[in-house]
Parts: C-alpha cells; sequence; structure tokens
C-alpha cells in the first residue's frame, strides 16, 4: 500500500487488521473510530495509510463480544451436523439473510468460529433456533437443571384420549423417565400450546402420540424471555445487550 496515496479508510483498518471491511463500516458510521484525533463518520472516505486510527472503547467492546444469534429454522435445516443432503444451521447463517444487518453488528466470518446451537429443533420443526459463542448462554438453555422454558404452537390430528390433556401436563414417561410438569392448552380445535421446561428428543411429538394425537406441525416460538417475534423463516439476527432469557 502506497504510504502517499489515500485508500478507503474502511480498507485500511482491514489491512491494519483492526476489523473486517464490513465491520469498519459499520463502526465508522457509529462514530467510534478516529482518524488523527477526529471522529470519522463518512463511509467512503479516503484517508492517509500513515494515519493515525483509533477505535472507541465501545468499538473495541462490540468486536471481542462473544455472539449469539437467533434464527428462524425453517423445515428440513438440521439444528447440529449435516445429514445427508440437508444443511446445518450454522451453514444457513450469513449476510444475505441477516435480519438485522442494517442496525446491529453485521456478519463476519469470526462469528462462526465456535458457534454452535444451545438445544435443538428437528429437522421437520420450525421456529427459534439460539446458536452461541457463549458457553455461559448455552449452559443457561441447556443444562440438565434450566429453568428456562421454552413455548411451542403444535398443529395436531387424531382423538385425544379422556386424560389426555390431563397427562399431557404431567404423568408421562419417556425413556424411562418421568417428564417434568408441562403446560399444556388448547389454542383451537386442532392446535396446542405447549410450554416446557425440558428437552428430550422429540418430546412433544412422542407425548402427544401417547394420548392419541399426531403432530402435523411444530414451532417454537420463545425461550425464555425471547420472542421469535417477527423474525422472518429462515433469517437470523443478533441476541440484543438488554436482551436476556
Amino acid at each position: 500500500m502506497d504510504p502517499y496515496e489515500p485508500q478507503r479508510l474502511s480498507k485500511i483498518m482491514a489491512a491494519k487488521g483492526l476489523c473486517s471491511r464490513r465491520e469498519a463500516d459499520f463502526l465508522i458510521e457509529k462514530g467510534w473510530v478516529r482518524v488523527d484525533g477526529q471522529v470519522q463518520k463518512e463511509l467512503g472516505v479516503k484517508v492517509l495509510p500513515t494515519a493515525k486510527i483509533d477505535l472507541d472503547a465501545r468499538a473495541k467492546d462490540v468486536l471481542g463480544k462473544q455472539v449469539t444469534i437467533l434464527y428462524h429454522k425453517p423445515i428440513g435445516v438440521v439444528s447440529g451436523q449435516p445429514e445427508g443432503r440437508y444443511k446445518a444451521a450454522m451453514e444457513c447463517i450469513g449476510l444475505d439473510n441477516q435480519w438485522d444487518r442494517k442496525t446491529a453488528m453485521p456478519f463476519h466470518p469470526g462469528m462462526l468460529k465456535g458457534l454452535a446451537p444451545a438445544g435443538r429443533l428437528d429437522i421437520d420443526s420450525t421456529g427459534l433456533l439460539v446458536l452461541t459463542q457463549d458457553g455461559r448462554v448455552a449452559k443457561q438453555l441447556i443444562d440438565a437443571n434450566s429453568t428456562v422454558d421454552k413455548e411451542y404452537l403444535v398443529r395436531v390430528e387424531g382423538q385425544i384420549g379422556d386424560r389426555g390433556l390431563e397427562l399431557l401436563r404431567h404423568g408421562l414417561t419417556l425413556d424411562g423417565e418421568e417428564l417434568k410438569p408441562a403446560k399444556v392448552s388448547w389454542l383451537n380445535e386442532d392446535q396446542l400450546r405447549f410450554v416446557l421446561v425440558e428437552g428430550k428428543k422429540r418430546q412433544i411429538r412422542r407425548m402427544c402420540e401417547m394420548v392419541g394425537l399426531r403432530v402435523v406441525g411444530l414451532k417454537r416460538v420463545r425461550m425464555g424471555r425471547v420472542m421469535l417475534g417477527e423474525l422472518p423463516v429462515g433469517q437470523w439476527r443478533l441476541l440484543q445487550p438488554n436482551e436476556r432469557f
């Protein structure tokens, strides 16, 4: 890089190893970059490669933070490792489907390092899937003693038994273990609302089969205090600093 030829500020920041070009544009827009002591907020501005570039403390905090991603998993995507022709959720995370890319840190490859799903969501289910780099978040959501509840909307077919709803709430056993109490209620004639504090493999589907119902659609809409909300199917966003599970 010619020290006497002005270059785009974002290019220089990337060349110096401060961040990626995409991250640089985000930081510049936020007003978190100083060039020779002056705050620079103009995207595309060119400066000399020899200019002194400093980052605001808030920029350093954002760059060093472990990310937690909220993904609206579609049917046909697996939560963990890819299976045959089915893609893994992590393979679906990129800039093109980032819902909040105009207001939050835009996607960069570093977000995928150490990223792992915090819990499962079956291949034939849809809804909120959490992927995180933060071991504390993962432990909070999937530890055996976790108290974070998860809410599901479940469409069913079939005829429920006389004590079916009561059994769904408490009294069923899976894999030799009694299930923890659940909140289960009818939303309409073919849709149930489940709130669980555990997540055994295909738990809701198996519970429904035991009382005479067949699940034809399952969507997770909440994990703790974090809602799926209006996040479109197949898109993702970052967990915000003010959000807690």
